[in-house]
């Protein structure tokens, strides 16, 4: 059984694509126990949507701490085709 951990850096690169063909970012966006950032849970959010859930949360926040910004994403899930995340492990 593999057991992952949840303390590691992730580097996260997440580009979303949308009805029409429009694509937002790629946007980087880093989440570690003492970097929050909502990266994961736009992933985890989008997944549940797919599956059948209503959409309940619409705005994340990404934090880069590699340019020390922000991105701030409001979205309409069901205008969103797909999303792609990108992850860079580090220990």
């Amino acid at each position: 059984m593999l057991i992952q951990e949840d303390e590691a850096l992730t580097n996260h690169e997440v580009t979303i694509c949308l009805e029409g063909g429009a694509v937002l970012g790629p946007f980087h966006a880093t989440w570690s126990k003492e970097t929050k950032s909502d990266v994961r849970e736009l992933a985890k959010d989008y997944d549940r949507f797919l599956q059948g859930e209503p959409q309940t949360r619409f705005k994340y926040h990404l934090h880069d701490t590699y340019t020390n910004t922000v991105h701030a994403l409001i979205l309409k899930f069901d205008r969103v085709t797909a999303l792609y995340n990108h992850v860079r492990l580090l220990s």
